[in-house]
């Protein structure tokens, strides 16, 4: 899924917001280092599910018949396939 940078941030700010709220969650660093942090994690897992998600795809377009988009047969794959990459990036 394609997220804007502006969502990141937003999100990112509620991470921070959130955490602050916590009594028992004491910052070492200011909320914009932990904002920061959010934001580069939340990139991170975005990137990695569009990676996991292509490669799901590629293999099921890579078979020898033609499986058609949200037919049971390609959900099923594709379900296999994402958790497949799911276990070789270890996540």
């Amino acid at each position: 899924m394609r997220v804007s940078r502006d969502k990141v941030n937003k999100l990112a700010h509620t991470v921070a917001d959130t955490l602050a709220e916590i009594p028992e969650c004491d910052f070492l660093e200011d909320r914009n280092t932990i904002r920061q942090e959010a934001r580069k994690a939340l990139e991170k897992l975005l990137t990695d599910e569009l990676r996991i998600d292509t490669a799901a795809r590629q293999k099921i377009a890579s078979q020898r018949k033609i499986i058609l988009e949200g037919s049971q047969e390609w959900d099923i794959l594709y379900r296999k396939y994402y958790n497949d990459e799911v276990k070789k990036l270890g996540l």
